[in-house]
Parts: structure tokens; C-alpha cells; sequence
């Protein structure tokens, strides 16, 4: 059955004042039992009493209350459409079951549309003023007026509405919580995307300082250095500009890199996954500088969240640039590995190795690539990933990571 309108319920639907919200399925064995229920009485009703003008009443009687709990959908329309629905049916019930007290038995699915519908304290009072009914007409049909067939129903009805009150009020309290938890859960989120922004900018702020910043000052010095000499040492004041203008060169390359790895636009807009691989293709194909580049892919290629493949690309160029820089490698193998929860990098090369060998979890080894490992592991713990190289001398090296597809829990 449809529901009626008014407050929203916790599933977002349009439910109801009532006490009980509106369930399809419910209402349907409702009105089932209700149509069976009607059946029922006005065949007994017939057999007792026979086919005279009372039957032709109560059979009206039944049939009407039967058509009127069918029409809810079309009370659902209106505003007030559901309460006045509602009174209908306790109007229908209660003159059946005057007229016919084995009607009586229909109050249940009655009853139920009541507490759906009505609030609280209304649904109390139709509730109990129906369950009184129920006793008072079935004392009609008994030779003596049994006190206990009107004060027991009575009591059950008043315990079964105030149980579905405390049931309502600990679902309410259920959500409320969960309410809550849910919003704790985004300010968290929230946070950890600050923090990580946080990680960010100071990661951007040491590369800054450590090298366009202090390729700056050097050309300051070597610019000051040759107006100095430039009409007593000629040759010195050239040589100055020279390396000042290598140092330049130097620190436009360092620009272009940093800004490229802020916002890697060649992973805008990825719906197929692809874009990561192919990135990865123009990375080896730029960034190799001399070195052989191969790019493997194993496993099906699918979408994975933006900040996971800008780390992935960021650490291939990392760990390609350690490798151009400091390994002597001729060759380089890029492979990118998908799992059904996480995305695995690999870079080897066949180069030098590090002094003294690395094998396990990277921290911050000795050597020519320290700085460039600890920047590729501070970036996959911001993500709840983790790194391990491989490496032996002139053996090559190996540079794995392991980023999850899902944010990683707090």
C-alpha cells in the first residue's frame, strides 16, 4: 500500500504522524488479513441472522469498510487526507461491530492503520476507546456483563501502544546516533583531507626553499660576483653569467617539475582508468632522459580515486628521476599492477644499486637517493600505502609501492 504523506521517516520516505511507519509490505498482509477477515464475519453473520434487510446493512457495512481501506493511495494525496481516512474506518468498524459484534475481530488491521497514522496521544485514545468497544459489544451477545472482557482488552491495548511508543522513541534515539556518528565521520574526513593538503604545501614549500630557492640566491651571488668583475676580469664576469644562466635553466626545470606534480591534468576527467597508464607511457617517454623505459600493466584496468593515481604518477617520475640521476642504469621497467583493493607500482632498474644495499620497508637509507625515498614514502603513508626497495650493489634496484583503493581508516 502506499504510505500516507507528512514527516519524513528515517528512510527518507513520506511517512506518517504515527507512532509505526508506513511499511509496503505490511500494509499489504493488512488489508489482506482485513479483506479475510470482513469475508469471514459476513458469513457467519449470514448463517446466524439469514438474508434480511440487518444482513443487507452489515454487508454494505463490510463492503464499504473494504473499499474504504483501499482507497488510501487517494487519501495519501491530500494534506489531511490520512487523518481523515483513518476516521472513516474507526466510524465504519465501530458501527459494524455495534451492529454485529463478530466484526469485532477486524479491529486489528484497523488499529494498526490507526497508530501509522494518527499521533501518539490520539492513536492512544481511538486505540483503547476501539479495545473498550470490542468488550462492550461482545458483552452483549454473553448472558452477564463479564467486567474482565472489557478491563483486560483494555489493559493489553494500553501496554501494546505505549510498547510501540518505547519502540519508536529507541529508533528515533538509534538515528539520532547514527545521525551523529555519520557526521563525525565527514568532519574526519574533512580533517584528514586538511591534513593531507597540510602535507602537501609543506612538502611544495621544502622543495621550494631547497631548490629554486637556494638556485636563487646563487644567482644572486654569481650576478653580484660579476659586476664586480666585470672590467677588471672579463673572463671571470663571463664565466659568472654563464653558470648563472645554467643555474637558471636549472631552477625553470625545477619550476615546470614542482608545478606539474601539483595539478597533473593528464588525469582529469578519467572515467575508464586509462588515463593512468597512458600518463605513465608519456612519464617513461619524457622523464627517461637516456635510460630504456618500459611500462608493464597486469590486471584489469580500472577507475581509481584521483589522489591515488597522482601519487602513482608522482612516485613514478620520483623514482625515474633517481634513476636518471644516480643509478647509471641503461634500462627501466615501469609495471603497475591492479588488485581488487589496491594498486601496485614497481620501478627497477638495472643500474649501480644503493651504497650498502636496502632490502624491506624504505626509511631513509644512506646515500645518493635518501631524500628522493623519504618524499615517495611520506607520500604513500599520507594515502595508507606502504614502500619497500630492494636493492643491491650493482645489482640494481627496486622501488615497490602499494596504494589501497579506499581511504585508509583512521
Amino acid at each position: 500500500m502506499a504510505t500516507t504523506t507528512g514527516r519524513p521517516d528515517a528512510g527518507g520516505r513520506a511517512g506518517a504522524h504515527g507512532i509505526l511507519v508506513p511499511d509496503a509490505r505490511l500494509d499489504r498482509l493488512l488489508h489482506g488479513v482485513l479483506v479475510a477477515l470482513l469475508l469471514v464475519c459476513a458469513l457467519r453473520y449470514v448463517d446466524r441472522h439469514g438474508l434480511d434487510a440487518s444482513a443487507a446493512f452489515v454487508l454494505a457495512g463490510a463492503a464499504g469498510l473494504a473499499v474504504a481501506y483501499t482507497a488510501r493511495p487517494l487519501a495519501a494525496r491530500h494534506r489531511s487526507g490520512p487523518t481523515g481516512w483513518v476516521v472513516l474506518l474507526v466510524v465504519l468498524w465501530a458501527a459494524l461491530t455495534v451492529v454485529a459484534p463478530s466484526f469485532a475481530w477486524t479491529a486489528v488491521p484497523i488499529a494498526f492503520a490507526v497508530l501509522q497514522v494518527l499521533p501518539f496521544s490520539a492513536a492512544l485514545v481511538v486505540v483503547v476507546a476501539m479495545t473498550a468497544l470490542v468488550g462492550v459489544a461482545w458483552s452483549r451477545i454473553t448472558t452477564a456483563l463479564d467486567p474482565t472482557v472489557v478491563a483486560g482488552p483494555v489493559g493489553i491495548a494500553l501496554v501494546t501502544v505505549m510498547a510501540f511508543r518505547a519502540l519508536e522513541t529507541q529508533a528515533r534515539q538509534r538515528q539520532r546516533l547514527i545521525d551523529e556518528l555519520t557526521d563525525a565521520q565527514a568532519d574526519l574526513a574533512a580533517a584528514q583531507r586538511r591534513a593531507g593538503a597540510l602535507a602537501e604545501r609543506t612538502r611544495l614549500s621544502r622543495e621550494i626553499h631547497d631548490s629554486v630557492g637556494q638556485g636563487l640566491s646563487s644567482i644572486n651571488l654569481l650576478l653580484q660576483a660579476a659586476e664586480q668583475s666585470w672590467e677588471n676580469r672579463p673572463d671571470a664576469a663571463r664565466a659568472h653569467v654563464g653558470t648563472a644562466a645554467a643555474t637558471a635553466r636549472e631552477g625553470l626545470d625545477e619550476v615546470r617539475r614542482v608545478v606539474r606534480d601539483l595539478a597533473p591534468a593528464e588525469l582529469a576527467d578519467d572515467d575508464t582508468g586509462a588515463a593512468l597508464p597512458a600518463a605513465l607511457d608519456r612519464v617513461a617517454r619524457t622523464d627517461g632522459h637516456g635510460v630504456a623505459v618500459d611500462v608493464r600493466v597486469h590486471g584489469d584496468v580500472v577507475p581509481v580515486p584521483p589522489e591515488v593515481a597522482a601519487a602513482v604518477l608522482r612516485t613514478a617520475r620520483g623514482a625515474l628521476a633517481n634513476v636518471v640521476e644516480h643509478s647509471g642504469a641503461a634500462r627501466a621497467v615501469v609495471s603497475i599492477t591492479y588488485l581488487p583493493d589496491e594498486v601496485l607500482l614497481d620501478v627497477r632498474d638495472d643500474g649501480r644499486g644503493l651504497p650498502g644495499g636496502v632490502v624491506g620497508p624504505a626509511t631513509h637509507p644512506a646515500g645518493e637517493r635518501g631524500h628522493g625515498l623519504l618524499g615517495i614514502r611520506e607520500r604513500a603513508e599520507l594515502l595508507g600505502g606502504r614502500v619497500a626497495v630492494e636493492s643491491s650493489p650493482g645489482d640494481g634496484t627496486t622501488v615497490s609501492v602499494a596504494l589501497p583503493l579506499a581511504p585508509a581508516a583512521s
